[in-house]
């Protein structure tokens, strides 16, 4: 039988990052994921990036992680937005002195760097290839039985695991949840011109075709790109080849990068929006997409995770040191309030921003151009949409803000 403060269900980049954020701070954890850990280590490129907001890359710093990945990400200098290739846009970027909005990594190299820095810890145990074949949670403790007979034993369980919870939905946690019926089309491309740390988000009716900057490769500069196609014609433009592919793409983002040439495999996932009514229960507490998923449209998806993860982390060490049990109601109460609105007011403005820019019509272009320019000329409104990719705005959790609790 195996004791530990909290037991993580799902040990993807959220799960470990809350393990790793409270192990530096003396709190113990389990971590279960039925991913074996040669596919965590698995150097081989799959397409997926995440952008990680400055906020987060604090925490992700003061957790011990800056050393392992200073320098193989690329960081974001400013964001351009434009309704289609017409003239006008709106750029954001940072104050002076303030450093990027944010930096691109490979999902792959997150992985890895997490699950060796949890291999590690001192105070995690990972059960790797593993899953729970037994979940029991009661007033005085939780009780996991693993599908090799192993029993674990905690003050809190986590939901960790993904947008299809078994852990959300066993504890009959009501969710909102819709589908916005289209895919998001991921790929890596080299161009002929350098991307100078811009990422580029251009709007069309049928979604957002975003272009994020990437370090240079072997092939040289180097971009992910996340094109939202109807659900219909996912399929398609994945069987397309190579050449009408990035004769497509070149079409939704004119020449300014230059000649396009595939730099990896790609992908596509489908697009939708789910809500926890709640985000905990009786020794339990969920986080990442758990809890929530959004539209990648700004990229926050990950970062609402990692808030997840700062804020939690904030409230059970504290709790601990007062004495109080990991898994007490109050503790989670307070969780719960103090992401409840954050979280909700993500998802709802990006949800908000889909369709917006997905209703067609020159009218409707019109409209949203006159917005952009609005923006561009109010600065504290425009500061306001920076704080948001910084991901500084609101009551920060001391991770976020570099400070251990």
């Amino acid at each position: 039988m195996n004791q530990s403060d909290v037991i993580i269900l799902g040990g993807g980049l959220v799960g470990q990052t809350l393990a790793l954020a409270l192990d530096a701070h003396g709190l113990s954890s389990a971590v279960i994921d039925r991913m074996p850990a040669e596919a965590l280590l698995d150097s081989s490129y799959d397409g997926r990036v995440s952008a990680v907001a400055s906020a987060s890359w604090n925490m992700l710093d003061a957790i011990g992680l800056g050393a392992a990945l200073e320098g193989k990400g690329c960081a974001i200098g400013s964001i351009r937005a434009s309704d289609g290739l017409a003239p006008g846009r709106l750029d954001f970027e940072p104050g002076e002195g303030e450093g990027p909005l944010g930096i691109m990594f490979e999902n792959r190299l997150l992985r890895a760097t997490l699950f060796e820095a949890s291999q590690r810890a001192e105070h995690i145990a990972l059960h790797m290839a593993k899953s729970a074949a037994d979940v029991q949670r009661e007033p005085g403790g939780v009780t996991v039985t693993l599908d090799d007979g192993t029993v674990l034993k905690g003050s809190l369980l986590i939901g960790a695991e993904g947008r299809g919870s078994p852990t959300r939905d066993a504890a009959g946690i009501r969710i909102a949840r819709w589908s916005y019926k289209h895919h998001a089309i991921v790929a890596t491309i080299n161009h002929e011109k350098p991307h100078g740390a811009i990422a580029y988000e251009i709007f069309y009716p049928a979604g957002p075709f975003a272009l994020l900057p990437m370090l240079d490769d072997a092939n040289g500069h180097r971009s992910a790109l996340v094109w939202t196609v109807d659900e219909k014609n996912g399929p398609a433009m994945l069987a397309l080849g190579e050449r009408a592919f990035l004769a497509e793409a070149q079409k939704r983002m004119g020449s300014f990068l230059g000649e396009l040439a595939l730099a990896g495999p790609r992908g596509a996932y489908p697009l939708g929006f789910h809500h926890a009514a709640t985000i905990t229960g009786e020794r339990l507490a969920l986080v990442g997409d758990s809890a929530h998923g959004i539209h990648p449209i700004a990229g926050q998806g990950l970062n609402l995770g990692f808030r997840d993860v700062a804020a939690l982390a904030e409230v059970l060490v504290e709790g601990v040191r007062l004495g109080m049990d990991p898994g007490d109601a109050q503790l989670l109460k307070r969780y719960e309030t103090w992401r409840s609105l954050d979280t909700l007011m993500v998802a709802m403005a990006t949800d908000g921003l889909t369709r917006l820019f997905g209703i067609p019509g020159r009218a409707a272009s019109k409209i949203r151009r006159f917005g952009m320019t609005a923006v561009d000329r109010i600065p504290p409104l425009k500061r306001r949409f920076v704080d948001e990719a910084r991901g500084s705005s609101g009551r920060l959790p001391l991770l976020l803000q570099g400070v251990t609790v």
